[in-house]
């Protein structure tokens, strides 16, 4: 299904986590090979050339079976119902651990958390390579698990969302000079924490036991609290809430992770995100969530919260603000804006209810 701006609306079901692959696979056979193909461009632009990329997946594939057997039965779905490699299905869902075999210079997603009129709410840009715009959807996961329902990438299993449990997840890339990919994607354990954690308290105790050796923040809140944590190859770190808000961009805010970080791949830009945010919210309290996705609006010569291509560039330097999200856990609910805060009050919204 598509609205009016042709975006994609994925209704996964399955029994079995091969079932849900497959259901996920068959609605993207048309497209995915595509998508992947795009990727593998990505990876060799940044420097991951394929005998890299094939040893990466294999690590990935290692760890990810010794720790969730169900998610390599989902993938492998994916890849059946897709009629593509199971390699490249792997590939797609640890693209952030493959990118980080290859560093290069990076603009990325904001995060704000706030109670507004009483109700802990998120909101985040997602940023991302404009050539990709065509790749992501949103979709609804049901049958194996927890209900969920967010935004994702062609055969990713998930990134951004909210659950049946009212928990929800929002996702920002960090950087650590140790990251590799010999532990479980990123993307996978969203898809992990929205299909079997019910609240924060769980989800932050399931990233504990999880084999990490790659670097990302989730920004987790159901209706007690909210907390941004940081995952790194040197630990799980816990970023709690000040006067009920979280702010999160793509550097470490704790000293033991940050001391090892990339800091070329997302500084200045991260840092300067992170203090405007704060500057606006220490002037202003956001009375509803419209306002919250103000916060992120920027223009020319301020911090990119809301950014726009440079089109004189090339593929892997054309950062753009794909989607806005905002998501409500106590009425378990996430709002999508295919496009950026700037359009948030004439585009087109999606819904999703879990």
């Amino acid at each position: 299904m598509t609205d009016h701006h042709g975006r994609l609306h994925l209704e996964v079901t399955g029994d079995s986590p091969r079932e849900l692959g497959r259901s996920r696979g068959r609605a993207l056979r048309g497209t995915l090979g595509e998508a992947y193909t795009r990727y593998a461009e990505l990876f060799r632009l940044l420097g991951v050339g394929e005998e890299v990329e094939r040893d990466g997946v294999e690590r990935v594939l290692a760890a990810v079976e010794g720790w969730r057997p169900a998610l390599v039965e989902q993938l492998a779905g994916v890849a059946e119902g897709a009629g593509i490699p199971l390699e490249q299905v792997v590939a797609l869902n640890a693209r952030t651990e493959l990118i980080a075999l290859g560093p290069r210079a990076s603009s990325e997603c904001s995060t704000v958390t706030a109670v507004v009129d009483g109700r802990r709410t998120g909101v985040q840009t997602w940023d991302w390579h404009v050539e990709l715009d065509r790749f992501w959807h949103t979709h609804t996961v049901t049958g194996h698990g927890l209900r969920h329902a967010g935004l994702t990438e062609q055969g990713i299993l998930s990134k951004i969302g909210v659950n049946e449990a009212g928990l929800a997840l929002h996702f920002n890339i960090l950087g650590h000079a140790a990251d590799g990919p010999d532990g479980v994607p990123m993307h996978l354990l969203s898809s992990t924490v929205l299909s079997e954690c019910r609240t924060v308290d769980e989800a932050v105790a399931l990233l504990r036991e999880a084999p990490i050796a790659s670097s990302s923040a989730f920004t987790m809140l159901d209706v007690e609290r909210a907390v941004s944590v940081e995952m790194s190859p040197v630990g799980v770190f816990e970023i709690t809430e000040t006067d009920g808000s979280v702010q999160r961009t793509n550097h470490f805010q704790d000293a033991q992770p940050l001391a090892g970080q990339k800091h070329e791949v997302y500084e200045p830009d991260s840092s300067e995100r992170l203090a405007l945010i704060r500057e606006r919210l220490a002037q202003t309290a956001p009375q509803d969530p419209a306002a919250l996705v103000r916060l992120l609006l920027s223009g020319a010569g301020e911090p990119p919260l809301t950014c726009v291509a440079d089109m004189s560039k090339t593929y892997g330097e054309r950062w753009a603000t794909l989607a806005t999200i905002v998501t409500e856990p106590g009425a378990r609910t996430i709002r999508i804006l295919n496009g950026m805060p700037t359009e948030a009050e004439t585009g087109a919204w999606r819904t999703l209810s879990v």
